[in-house]
């Protein structure tokens, strides 16, 4: 054994040293605090789950301080809907009753590669058939624990909501899915970028098919196993859109863009009013699933700067970043993106077809509620008509929707630079000083990770990008994708007060097709006051 591998099993001994002295001093806090009768307690291999100790074990501890216990003779299945039946019946539970229920081992706070019963499921990043990259697990249940070969949970963001269900008694963490006649309702076809493990390190490409392809994992090893994307069709009704045919800018084929059915009046009468129109499209939910050696290296750092900046800035949420460098899939807490596809889908990956993308990233006060401080809005809006305009022509329109609010600085961050722009001075010239005095970076979005989806969907050129950014531009071209036309938002549907942000953005290197900003002109772009009520 080298010198280092002796300090490292010495280090690792002394933290499960102190791991089993922290379990002992909650044992006998937890029988101190919630004594609980021996003959009311359910029992679990021999140990009473209210916490008491039995046959010599201490209370919730596994023997051995790194060991996984085998599964119950008693079923996880049985104990979790004990759980939450008795969460919503007339019988009282206690929560340290409910939790003994739901987890009656002790409290596992990480895992260790070469830990006893550790054996993760193969996993091959970026392998051309299904069966041979292998699903991913990140599920801790008891059938699923031993082979987990993901860190993190599924739902992103929402895996804290799910949780919260689970504690409440609402949920039986157990549930098993029933997905059937939920495959994709528009095929996905594998393309070659997801076979090339660094096209695509930011969700699993074999997301939408995991139902279908590791059937057998699922339903006969029983492994939780579950989809990261969804793909179905919807109309999409706009008001926007509405007017925009009114006015004879949109027409209605009736396929692309179709009449609405007739309105009725409040007392269910029809109504004469003109409907409007809808836009039949096909969209695609992704859930975030990185592959953190092609995450690094798109980011130009090294995993394990990754692993560790993870960790920490997390609040140490996920130790296994740091315990367990033989996995390397994370699921992280952020939000997803959606695929919105207008036309046939099948056109996305033809290079013989016309495509127009546009790549948004989310902003809930304007897109939302539409707020005039910022062109996110308007621009969505006219990238939605040059989509369905493009699919009329023939080709195929494509927006991708990122939840990177505020700049991936999030809403909070965004309504106090406001109030520093409003307070200080609105002009073009301090618009990003005000972001960075505040967050103490102007944009965090980095577009490294953006142009995945595009290679999941098999596009290899685009004609038209809808957008201005330099980052995104930049970020397609660089991953091997080229943009043969931008164009920028026209003028006339700018909000006044979006001017400040739109001027700033173009001195720093956006895209515009005829203007160019100079310091002097960015000083006398201005905003409006919130005292101004008049316009």
């Amino acid at each position: 054994m080298s010198l280092s591998d002796a300090v490292l099993t010495q280090i690792l001994v002394q933290l499960e040293a102190l791991q089993v002295g922290q379990q002992t001093l909650q044992a006998k806090l937890d029988a101190l605090t919630n004594p609980v009768s021996p003959s009311a307690s359910p029992r679990r291999n021999g140990t009473s789950i209210s916490g008491q100790s039995v046959d010599g074990a201490l209370p919730g501890v596994a023997p051995g301080p790194t060991a996984i216990s085998p599964p119950s003779p008693v079923s996880s299945t049985s104990i979790a809907s004990t759980a939450a039946s008795n969460a919503t019946s007339d019988k009282t539970i206690s929560d340290r009753e409910r939790e003994k229920l739901l987890y009656p081992g002790r409290v596992l706070l990480t895992t260790y590669p070469d830990q006893y019963g550790i054996k993760p499921f193969p996993l091959r990043w970026g392998a051309s058939d299904p069966l041979e990259r292998g699903p991913v697990i990140c599920s801790r249940l008891p059938s699923s624990i031993k082979q987990r070969n993901a860190i993190g949970a599924h739902s992103g963001s929402y895996s804290i909501y799910r949780a919260l269900s689970i504690a409440m008694g609402t949920l039986d963490p157990t549930h098993k899915p029933d997905y059937s006649n939920t495959q994709p309702a528009v095929p996905v076809p594998p393309q070659p970028a997801w076979s090339d493990p660094s096209k695509i390190v930011s969700f699993d490409p074999w997301g939408h098919l995991v139902p279908q392809v590791f059937k057998h994992e699922s339903a006969e090893l029983g492994l939780d196993i579950r989809p990261s994307i969804a793909v179905t069709k919807a109309h999409m009704k706009l008001s926007e859109i509405d007017e925009a045919a009114r006015r004879g800018e949109l027409k209605v084929d009736g396929k692309i863009l179709l009449k609405s059915y007739p309105l009725h009046n409040a007392d269910g009468s029809p109504s004469d009013a003109d409907p409007g129109v809808e836009i039949a499209c096909s969209k695609a939910a992704v859930e975030p699933v990185w592959y953190l050696p092609g995450v690094a290296e798109r980011f130009g750092i090294s995993e394990s700067l990754l692993r560790r900046a993870l960790f920490e800035d997390t609040g140490g949420m996920y130790p296994e970043l740091i315990t367990r460098p033989d996995i390397k899939v994370f699921l992280p807490p952020i939000g997803n993106l959606t695929v919105y596809i207008f036309g046939n889908p099948a056109y996305l990956s033809d290079e013989s077809k016309e495509l127009t993308l546009r790549v948004h990233d989310e902003c809930n006060g304007s897109d939302v509620f539409g707020s005039d401080i910022c062109t996110c809005k308007p621009y969505l809006l006219y990238a939605i008509e040059e989509c369905v305009r493009g699919a009329q022509r023939g080709g195929v329109g494509l927006v991708v929707y990122f939840r990177k609010e505020g700049r991936a600085l999030g809403e909070v961050t965004k309504y106090l630079v406001y109030n520093l722009r409003k307070r200080g001075g609105d002009s073009a010239d301090k618009y990003f000083k005000s972001t960075e005095l505040i967050a103490g970076v102007k944009d965090m979005r980095f577009q490294a990770l953006m142009p995945d989806v595009l290679h999941w969907l098999g596009i290899k050129k685009i004609d038209n990008m809808v957008s201005m950014s330099d980052m995104k531009y930049n970020a397609i071209v660089q991953s091997g994708i080229p943009i043969l036309r931008r164009y920028d938002i026209p003028e006339h549907l700018l909000p006044p007060d979006s001017r400040v942000e739109i001027d700033a953005k173009i001195a720093a290197g956006y895209f515009s097709s005829h203007r160019q900003l100079t310091e002097a002109d960015l000083v006398k772009t201005v905003g409006r006051t919130w005292e101004e009520t008049e316009h």
